[in-house]
């Protein structure tokens, strides 16, 4: 196996995260719709608002990576939700879906060997490269993946 395979086939196993620390799809097993709308005292945030901005900024960097049509969204007011709770479990079910589908596709784009690590993406200049794009999926899920344990524990889920 070549070195870029290597480093590919590394970079995808970290995007699943859990290679030191809990991957997000153990931590979405702990919890129930019920739990993921409660805000634990003194933390200005709960699982579901945390998880929606891990959700969308993935999917964006999905689509700024791959999509013919991106269009950059508004910061910060697109990647945390307008409603601080969930409606209801059908859209809990349907958010974890789309990080687990957009996770993937980010992944197999990642895995085609006729996408360069080191050329900008799609729709990025200069330094934009693949390689960046993962990295930042990779370093963003990570920092919010600790704050979301912190509130599994508060909650007593983990």
């Amino acid at each position: 196996m070549t070195e870029t395979k290597l480093l590919r086939k590394q970079l995808a196993t970290h995007l699943e995260g859990g290679e030191a620390f809990t991957p997000v799809v153990e931590m979405l097993k702990k919890i129930s719709y019920e739990d993921v709308n409660t805000r634990p005292a003194n933390l200005p945030y709960s699982f579901y608002e945390l998880f929606f901005h891990v959700v969308f900024t993935q999917k964006d960097i999905v689509k700024f990576s791959c999509s013919d049509d991106y269009t950059e969204p508004k910061w910060p007011d697109f990647y945390w939700p307008k409603e601080k709770t969930c409606k209801n479990a059908q859209e809990w079910e349907t958010l974890k879906a789309e990080y687990l589908t957009d996770r993937e596709r980010l992944k197999i784009f990642l895995l085609d060997e006729s996408n360069s690590l080191l050329k900008p993406v799609k729709n990025g200049k200069d330094e934009q490269t693949l390689l960046r794009e993962i990295m930042l999926v990779i370093e963003h899920t990570a920092y919010h993946t600790g704050q979301m344990l912190v509130v599994l524990r508060l909650l007593n889920l983990h």
